[in-house]
């Protein structure tokens, strides 16, 4: 009865480990999880005005398919103040989301046989996204060494006369890598005279530690700005998780417009009342709020790091953003998944597996959570990797 295509679709393993651990806890079990990718701060308060404002206005009718002309025009004004771009409205789409977002581009863009390089470890949802446009996942392995971030031969070594897209992820889920201008223009060298196009998926730009500069990859360049589709949202930076609202942007206004016409066809327009709120969200009003939260994230970046280290038999390279930790645990045990399982049995704490990231050997713990939370999550783990052999 299913398709085939949908039959190649996995289900994403993040959610599914939160998913697991709240049920344990709705089960009374004793249960930390650190698997969830969203921040644990409330919403601006000045965000939620606007949606009770746009609410008691009556705004709640259909709006044009991409966002209304408001909302188009403070995406794009964000995007020449913050990162130096320079966008017309028509070159921007609004999303229910970053998935949302790469859903209709990767429809818009590849064809069957299509490649798609994706360094690893990844966000779970760019090869499954790929494979259901019949686009063809092509990975490039980084680790510890490297700080998981590609060089600019493994790209080189990479593309091939099917290669349409590279995806690129600064700071990075799952594993905080933040790459520099230098690494960025030496990647924009080896694309040169080609034509692959770059997906910068730029959702944790705001959460940056120890004086770390965030560079968007379209202001490398006029060449960059050419070929690269930017996507970014609220969800992280604004704690707008649920809110749905993601966005991107591209000098290719027939790019856009494709994606318009498929949005037309799918999900219309984004919730109206998000879209009010998303302008509050882009202007800089809650940007005091914003660096609250990336400093309190700093700090417990720098603790979980601390702790960690300390662990015998465990590792885990500092991370210059995001608020994950990606955790080596390859002295202990090759499969993550097992692992993964045994310490939510055996001590009650939920982190995801490295394997479903691309990456064996490793686990994500996002430090989306108290110091405390974070101190005793830690403690249980170490009881744990002391059990193995």
């Amino acid at each position: 009865m299913l398709s085939k295509r949908i039959q190649t679709l996995s289900p994403s393993l993040t959610i599914a480990i939160a998913t697991l651990a709240r049920e344990l806890k709705a089960e009374g079990k004793d249960i930390i999880s650190f698997s969830a990718g969203e921040p644990d701060f409330d919403t601006p308060i000045a965000v939620k005005d606007a949606a009770k404002k746009a609410l008691d206005a009556g705004q709640t009718k259909y709006t044009a398919v991409p966002g209304t002309p408001e909302l188009l025009q403070a995406v794009a004004d964000k995007l020449q103040r913050e990162n130096g771009l320079t966008y017309a409205p028509n070159q921007i789409q609004t999303n229910n989301g970053a998935k949302h977002s790469l859903f209709n581009l990767f429809q818009a863009l590849i064809d069957e046989g299509d490649e798609v390089i994706i360094p690893a470890p990844y966000w779970v949802t760019y090869p499954e996204l790929v494979k259901y446009a019949s686009g063809v996942p092509v990975i490039i392995d980084t680790d510890d060494s490297s700080g998981f971030k590609i060089t600019a031969s493994q790209l080189k070594s990479a593309i091939t006369p099917k290669t349409k897209v590279l995806i690129l992820t600064s700071p990075s889920n799952p594993t905080g890598a933040v790459y520099t201008k230098a690494e960025l223009e030496a990647l924009a060298e080896v694309l040169k005279g080609t034509e692959v196009l770059v997906v910068s998926d730029e959702m944790y730009e705001k959460l940056v530690f120890d004086g770390t500069e965030f560079v968007a990859t379209a202001s490398i360049s006029d060449d960059m700005f050419q070929r690269t589709i930017t996507v970014n949202g609220l969800s992280k930076s604004a704690a707008m998780t649920g809110w749905r609202f993601g966005y991107m942007a591209s000098a290719h206004t027939e790019l856009i417009a494709a994606m318009n016409k498929l949005q037309s066809q799918s999900t219309s327009n984004i919730n109206s009342i998000t879209q009010e709120a998303a302008i509050t969200g882009l202007d800089g009003t809650i940007d005091k709020k914003v660096e609250e939260m990336r400093v309190a994230f700093e700090a417990r970046c720098a603790e979980a790091t601390k702790l960690f280290n300390a662990v015998d038999r465990l590792s885990v390279v500092k991370p210059s953003g995001a608020f994950y930790l990606f955790v080596n645990i390859k002295e202990v045990s090759n499969d993550s998944m097992q692992f993964c399982k045994d310490l939510l049995e055996d001590q009650g704490v939920a982190v995801v597996p490295g394997v479903g990231f691309g990456a064996e050997g490793y686990f994500r713990f996002s430090y989306a959570t108290d110091i405390e939370t974070i101190k005793k999550g830690i403690s249980r783990i170490e009881t744990f990797v002391k059990k193995q052999k």
